[in-house]
C-alpha cells in the first residue's frame, strides 16, 4: 500500500531542504530558522518510520496515521517548492525585469516581506501537524531504527550492465529444441496454434523470445509479430496492436471491421509468425474471432500462446501443450551465482554458498524469483544478512499458496528509499507495455524524485543510473539500449507488486471515472477514446471533485482521440490541480492555451505536441520558472513562440513545431540549462538566431523535416553529444566549413542530401564518436576517412545507401566496434557477403553484423 512510501516521501522532504539549490532559496528569504525547526521535526518522525512500515499490514490505525502523515509531508513539500519557485521568480525579474509593470512591483521589499510572512506561517502550520502526529506515535510502540543500519555494507555493481541476452538464460535449451521443432514442422493447416503454459514468472516469455529470435525462425517466416495481449482481451486493440507490429502503423481512430479489413490484407498470403504473449482471457468466443482473422495468412503459418491458463490453451491449441516446468536444483544454483555473486569472484564463500543452497530450494526453480533474490543478496556480502533473508516468515507464504508477491516485496523492500518511488510509477502504465528510460525520468524529474549528489552530474544521468539498479534489482527486464536511451518491460508480477504499493498514491483512470481515492498524487488515463463514453461534456467527472487538487501529474497512456483534450480540460486542470508538476495535454483540440496556465507555478513539464489546431501560446507561459520540460512538436498551426522564453531559466528539454522564419525573437539562445532541443516540421525556418548564444549546456540537437535551408550557430554549440538531422537541409557556408564538435557522441544523419558537404565539415572534430549512422541518403558515397580516427566508435549503421561502394582498408583498425549493419545497399550489401564478399575481411572482426536485415553475425558481449 502507499503508506509504504511514506519514508521515501519523507526522505524527499529532508533531500530538497539539503539541497544546493533550495539552500539559495532559503538565504533570499531569510528563512533559515524555520526551515532547521521543520527539518529537525522531520528527522524525528523518520526515525520511527521503517519500523511503522513494517507493522502496518497488521494494524488498521498504524495504516490511517501514516496516510495522515503522508498527507502533511506532501504538504511540506509543497511549500519548499513554493520557496525555491519564488526565488528563481526573483532571480528573473532582477536579470530581465518584470514582463509587466505590476509584475515588477510584485517583487517590491514589501512584498517579499508578505511572502516570508506568508511562507513563515505555512511552515509553522505544518510543523505543529507534524509534532502531533509524532506524539500520537506513543500508541503504537515504535521503535527508533537507524537508516544507516538499513544500508549498511550495501554492495554496489562496479561492473557495467550488459543488457539482456541469451547468457543470462540459464535450464531452457531443450524447452526451446521442443518448440523450434514444432515451428519448424512443415505444416499444411493455415495456421496452427503452439501454447506454453506455466505459472508466472517461471520464464515462459523468456522461452517465447529465444524461439522468436532463433535465426532459423528469422528465416522460415516471412513476418514475425510480438503482441502483449490486454487483460481483458480487447479485440480491436489486438488487432491493431498485431497491424502496428507488422507494418508501424498507428490506427486507433479506426472501428473494427476497418481492423480487420486492414489486418488481413496485411497478413494475406505470407507466412507468419505470431506470439501472443501473456494471454489471461479464456473467452473462447474472441479467441475463436481472432484465430479466424488469422487464417488469410499462408500455410505453415504459427501462433505462440504463452499463458498461465490452461484453459486458454484448450481452446487455442492445435499442437499439444508445451507445459514449462521449474528449473532444476543445478540450473538454479548456476542462475543465482550470476545474480549474486561479483563476476570476479572465481570461487564464492563456502558459508555463502550453503545459505545460498538453503534460499534457492524455497524458490521451487521459478527464475524470477531466483534472479530477484539473487539480486538482493547481491547487495550486501554478510552472513547474517543472507541468513536473515534464508529464514525470513515470506517464505511460508509460498510453501502454502505458491504466492510469489511476497518475495518480490523482498526486493523492493531493499530499495533505497529514493528508489522506492520511483518504481511506484510503474503502476500508471499500461500491463505489458514498453517503457523506454526518456519518458520516465522526464516524469521523476517533475516529480522531484531524481537529485544529485555529485558535482557536475546531470539529473538525466542520475535516472539512467536509477533504472540500472532496479534492472539489476530484476524489478524491470529485457533491457535494451537505442542511442542514449534504454527501452524495457516488467513482467506482469512486478507489475502486479508496483500497483500494491502505489494503490493510494496513483490511480489508473478513464474519461468517465467519477471520482479518485482521497490523496491520490498521480493519474494515468487508461482509456482514451471517446467510442464507448455517453455525455462526455469535455472533462472527466474526477476532476471537478475536490479530491483532484493533490494531483501532482496527469499522464495519457496513448494518443487520444480529437475532442478529448479541449480546452475546457485544459482550463479545469489548471484551475483545479495548482499542485500540478507533470501536466499531459498532448494531442489537445483547443486553439489557445487558458493565460492562467501561470498559476501552475511548480509545473515542471508541460506536454502540448501534436495540437493540430493550437495557434497561440500565452505570455504568461514565460513565468513558469520551474518548467523543466515544454514540448509543442507538430503543433502545425503554432504562429509563433512567446517573445521572452529567456525567463524559463530552468528549460532542459524544449521540441518544437513553428511557422517562425527565425527564433531570434523568442530567446531561446540564452536558455542557459536547454540540453535538448527538438525541431520537426518547421517549414518556414531559416534561421535559428543570430548573434549571442548561451546554449552552453545543448548535449542534444534534433532537425527533423524543416523545408528550407537553415543557418545554424554550429561553432557556439560546444557542449553538443548528440546530433540527428532527418530530411532537412542546412546553410553550410564559408564560416561552417570546419565545424569542431569536441564532445559529438552520436551522429545520426536521415535523407539529407548535403550527407557528404557535412561530413567533410566534420573532419577536424574531436575523436569522440561512439556511434554513427547514415539512412536513406543516395548522396552517400564514401564512409569519410576520418571515422576511422574514431577509437571508441561502437556502432555503424548504413541502411538503404544505394550508391555506397564499398568500406574503407581502415576498418580493422576500430577495435572498439561491436555493431555494423548494412542493410539494403546494393553494391556494398554484396561486398559485405560473409566470406565471400570482398570487404568481408575488412569486417570479420565485428562481433555483430547485420546485413540485409539478417544477423549474419551476432556474439553477444
Amino acid at each position: 500500500m502507499a503508506e509504504s512510501l511514506v519514508f521515501s516521501i519523507a526522505q524527499g522532504v529532508l533531500g530538497k531542504i539539503a539541497s544546493p539549490a533550495f539552500q539559495k532559496a532559503v538565504e533570499i528569504y531569510s528563512a533559515a530558522d524555520q526551515i532547521q525547526e521543520l527539518k529537525n521535526t522531520v528527522d524525528a518522525i523518520t526515525a520511527v518510520l521503517l519500523d511503522a512500515e513494517e507493522q502496518q499490514a497488521k494494524n488498521h490505525g498504524l495504516q490511517l496515521w501514516l496516510r495522515r502523515l503522508r498527507d502533511v509531508l506532501y504538504d511540506a513539500k509543497d511549500v519548499l517548492d513554493e520557496v525555491e519557485c519564488e526565488a528563481l521568480r526573483k532571480q528573473v525579474i532582477s536579470q530581465y525585469g518584470g514582463i509587466k509593470e505590476k509584475v515588477h512591483r510584485s517583487f517590491s521589499f514589501s512584498n517579499s516581506v508578505i511572502f516570508r510572512a506568508k511562507i513563515s506561517h505555512k511552515i509553522k502550520e505544518i510543523r505543529e501537524t507534524l509534532s502531533k502526529i509524532f506524539t500520537e506515535k506513543k500508541q503504537f510502540d515504535l521503535t527508533v531504527r537507524s537508516v544507516d543500519n538499513d544500508v549498511a555494507n550495501m554492495r554496489t555493481q562496479v561492473t557495467t550492465y550488459s543488457f539482456i541476452n541469451e547468457l543470462d538464460v540459464v535450464g531452457r535449451d531443450a524447452d526451446k529444441q521442443k518448440i523450434l521443432e514444432k515451428l519448424m514442422q512443415p505444416d499444411e493447416k493455415n495456421l496452427s496454434v503452439i501454447p506454453i503454459v506455466g505459472i508466472g514468472g517461471l520464464g515462459k516469455m523468456t522461452l517465447a523470445k529465444l524461439v522468436y529470435n532463433d535465426n532459423n525462425v528469422k528465416e522460415q517466416f516471412e513476418l514475425r509479430l510480438w503482441v502483449c495481449v490486454p487483460k481483458d482481451f480487447d479485440l480491436k486493440k489486438t488487432i491493431n496492436e498485431i497491424i502496428n507490429n507488422a507494418t508501424g502503423q498507428s490506427l486507433s481512430n479506426l472501428n473494427i471491421q476497418q481492423s480487420q479489413t486492414i489486418l488481413r490484407n496485411t497478413i494475406k498470403d505470407k507466412k507468419f509468425l505470431l506470439v501472443l504473449d501473456d494471454v489471461w482471457s479464456s473467452d473462447r468466443g474472441r479467441l475463436e474471432e481472432l484465430k479466424a482473422l488469422l487464417t488469410e495468412g499462408a500455410s505453415g503459418s504459427k501462433i505462440l500462446v504463452t499463458t498461465r491458463n490452461s484453459e486458454v490453451a484448450s481452446i487455442m491449441r492445435t499442437y499439444p501443450v508445451h507445459n514449462l516446468k521449474g528449473l532444476c536444483h543445478e540450473d538454479s544454483m548456476a542462475l543465482v551465482k550470476k545474480w549474486a555473486f561479483d563476476e570476479k569472484e572465481k570461487q564464492p564463500r563456502p558459508e555463502l554458498l550453503d545459505i545460498g543452497n538453503d534460499i534457492v530450494k524455497k524458490c521451487q526453480g521459478v527464475p524470477l524469483l531466483v534472479k530477484a533474490v539473487g539480486s538482493l543478496l547481491y547487495t550486501n556480502n554478510e552472513e547474517r544478512y543472507w541468513a536473515h533473508i534464508r529464514d525470513s516468515e515470506i517464505w511460508k507464504l509460498i510453501e502454502k499458496k505458491f504466492d510469489i508477491l511476497p518475495v518480490l516485496k523482498l526486493s523492493y523492500d531493499h530499495l533505497p528509499s529514493h528508489l522506492k518511488r520511483c518504481f511506484a510509477t510503474f503502476s500508471l502504465f499500461p500491463r505489458g507495455s514498453e517503457l523506454d528510460s526518456h519518458m520516465l525520468i522526464r516524469l521523476w524529474m517533475a516529480l522531484g524524485f531524481i537529485s544529485s549528489t555529485s558535482e557536475g552530474l546531470a539529473l538525466e544521468d542520475v535516472g539512467v543510473d536509477y533504472i540500472k539498479v532496479l534492472w539489476k534489482r530484476s524489478l524491470i527486464q529485457e533491457v535494451e539500449e537505442s542511442g542514449s536511451m534504454l527501452n524495457f518491460k516488467m513482467h506482469d508480477l512486478v507489475y502486479s507488486l508496483a500497483t500494491i504499493v502505489a494503490q493510494d498514491d496513483c490511480s489508473l483512470v478513464g474519461l468517465d471515472t467519477a471520482e479518485i481515492v482521497e490523496g491520490v498524487c498521480h493519474v494515468s488515463f487508461s482509456s482514451t477514446s471517446l467510442e464507448e463514453i455517453l455525455n462526455f461534456d469535455g472533462v472527466p467527472p474526477f476532476l471537478r471533485k475536490p479530491t483532484s487538487k493533490r494531483l501532482r501529474a496527469i499522464y495519457f497512456q496513448f494518443n487520444v482521440d480529437d475532442g478529448v483534450i479541449t480546452r475546457e480540460f485544459a482550463r479545469t486542470c489548471i484551475s483545479k490541480c495548482n499542485h500540478l508538476r507533470y501536466l499531459d495535454l498532448a494531442d489537445g483540440n483547443f486553439e489557445e492555451l487558458p493565460s492562467s496556465i501561470c498559476n501552475l507555478k511548480q509545473l515542471r513539464s508541460l506536454f502540448l505536441g501534436r495540437n493540430k489546431r493550437l495557434k497561440k501560446l500565452p505570455n504568461t507561459i514565460c513565468e513558469l520558472q520551474s518548467l523543466l520540460v515544454l514540448y509543442l512538436n507538430r503543433c502545425l498551426e503554432l504562429g509563433e513562440l512567446p517573445k521572452k522564453m529567456e525567463r524559463l531559466i530552468s528549460l532542459r528539454r524544449l521540441y518544437v513545431t513553428t511557422k517562425q522564419k527565425s527564433l531570434q525573437e523568442s530567446g531561446i539562445q540564452y536558455l542557459e540549462n536547454l540540453r535538448f532541443l527538438g525541431l520537426a516540421e518547421c517549414q518556414n525556418l531559416e534561421v535559428l538566431f543570430e548573434g549571442t548564444c548561451r546554449l552552453l549546456c545543448l548535449r542534444e540537437l534534433e532537425i527533423r523535416d524543416c523545408g528550407r535551408p537553415i543557418s545554424l550557430p554550429f561553432v557556439e554549440l560546444i557542449a553538443l553529444e548528440y546530433f540527428n538531422i532527418d530530411n532537412c537541409k542546412l546553410m553550410l557556408e564559408k564560416e561552417n566549413n570546419s565545424i569542431s564538435f569536441s564532445n559529438l557522441r552520436t551522429l545520426a544523419i536521415t535523407r539529407f542530401e548535403q550527407v557528404m558537404e557535412l561530413l567533410q565539415c566534420l573532419d577536424k572534430s574531436a575523436y569522440t564518436l561512439k556511434s554513427f549512422s547514415v539512412q536513406d541518403c543516395p548522396s552517400f558515397m564514401a564512409v569519410p576517412e576520418w571515422l576511422l580516427n574514431h577509437a571508441h566508435l561502437r556502432i555503424i549503421h548504413l541502411i538503404r545507401c544505394p550508391n555506397l561502394s564499398s568500406m574503407p582498408q581502415g576498418v580493422q583498425s576500430l577495435i572498439a566496434l561491436k555493431e555494423l549493419w548494412v542493410n539494403h545497399c546494393n553494391e556494398l550489401s554484396k561486398r559485405c557477403q560473409p566470406t565471400t564478399g570482398e570487404d568481408w575481411p575488412k569486417i570479420a572482426h565485428i562481433p555483430r553484423i547485420e546485413l540485409d536485415l539478417k544477423q549474419v553475425q551476432w556474439i553477444e558481449d
